[in-house]
């Protein structure tokens, strides 16, 4: 098999400019480029350029996944977001890095050894930055579970002694970009589970109810409404929008409550314990779904068995034509309305009773020798 790598790129905050574009195609030919990103796979060979530089000169957002079981999400934010201490204490292992440049966080999530090998010979890649692309404006509004989570996923990395960053709120409430996120690096579900215990809720973001949008627009100064309609008036619609969001999301930061200075923080030993009491529980659980699928199936099979047996001599009529037909074809068709048909005696009558009529049926077919064959490897019939 060849390899294969996928590289997603995209433009949030401004649109990539003509020259840009010249500059991008330069590195590839192939590749999908517009003024909102850069798409390309490669079988053979890679990207010609560093996809930290790119994100340091051109984009906010980087998917990268490769069929030896590697994937990275790579975000930029305004270095104004977060200070260094807000990030610090996330980025302990190899699964999380954070970089600064003049203006901008680049933030990195990385897997580099999964053995989940069957989902990395099946995706291609594309789907993922529109799952996880989301997580760059929870960042922007103060939200730190992306963090926690690429925290996590080192924890095979880390000491037994090591404490947990200081945890967010709403562990037990991911969004569907955070779940996504999970699933893009692979955190261990059971440790998920177990730093989620005690989590309290997010506080709910009523970001778009009338009183609310009302308490953020009085911040506004007439000066800034009117910079920003200027811009829509001047055909930079895209740009205007930018700095309404960044501004609406730096207000929702400011909105949202800190994690109080008296939640205790864990060791990674003690969410390791929690953990193992989380797998007993999720085990427990599957089990019990399992049970339950497994009964539904059974009443259904025995259900359709029951109305079988209801026209049980048209049944074996079918049999025997299409045992007669003397083709295989028919023989595996028939194989496989015998097979219903043991299940059927066995749960409504004997199996002495669909042994009788086997050898009814067979008394007519004694010389087709590849539909006894067939009936044995079955064991349907021993002769």
């Amino acid at each position: 098999m060849s390899e294969y790598q996928y590289y997603e790129f995209a433009a949030i905050d401004r649109p990539l400019t003509a020259a840009e574009m010249t500059q991008l195609r330069k590195v590839s030919t192939r590749g999908q480029i517009s003024a909102s990103g850069f798409v390309n796979h490669y079988e053979w060979g890679g990207l010609k350029a560093d996809p930290a530089e790119w994100m340091r000169r051109y984009f906010d957002a980087f998917v990268y996944t490769a069929n030896w079981c590697s994937c990275r999400l790579s975000l930029r934010l305004p270095l104004a977001t977060y200070r260094e201490a807000d990030l610090r204490s996330f980025a302990a292992g190899a699964a999380l890095t954070i970089d600064a440049s003049d203006e901008h966080w680049i933030i990195d999530w990385s897997l580099d050894e999964s053995e989940n090998y069957e989902r990395f010979d099946m995706e291609d890649g594309s789907g993922w930055m529109g799952r996880l692309a989301p997580l760059r404006d929870e960042l922007l509004r103060g939200d730190l579970r992306p963090l926690y989570l690429g925290w996590l996923a080192s924890a095979g990395q880390l000491n037994d002694d090591m404490l947990e960053p200081e945890p967010p709120a709403g562990l037990s409430d991911l969004t569907l970009s955070q779940q996504a996120l999970a699933e893009f690096i692979e955190v261990d579900p059971d440790l998920l589970a177990a730093a989620a215990a005690g989590s309290p809720r997010a506080a709910a973001e009523d970001s778009t109810h009338a009183a609310a949008i009302e308490a953020w627009l009085t911040g506004w100064s007439r000066e800034e409404m009117a910079a920003v309609l200027r811009l829509v008036a001047l055909g930079q619609g895209r740009e205007a929008e930018r700095r309404i969001r960044t501004r609406h999301a730096t207000w929702l930061k400011e909105q949202r409550p800190t994690t109080s200075a008296s939640a205790p923080r864990r060791s990674l030993a003690q969410l390791r314990e929690l953990a193992r009491s989380a797998s007993g529980v999720r085990r427990a659980r599957e089990a019990q779904e399992r049970a339950v699928k497994e009964a539904e199936s059974r009443r259904q099979r025995e259900a359709s068995l029951r109305l079988l047996m209801a026209d049980v001599d048209q049944r074996w009529a079918t049999v025997d034509a299409l045992a007669g037909r003397g083709s295989a074809s028919g023989y595996a068709q028939a194989v496989h309305a015998l097979t219903d048909l043991a299940e059927g005696y066995a749960l409504t009558s004997s199996h002495k009773e669909f042994d009788r009529a086997m050898r009814r049926l067979l008394v007519r077919h004694a010389t087709r020798g590849a539909l006894l064959r067939r009936l044995t490897e079955a064991g349907l019939w021993s002769g």
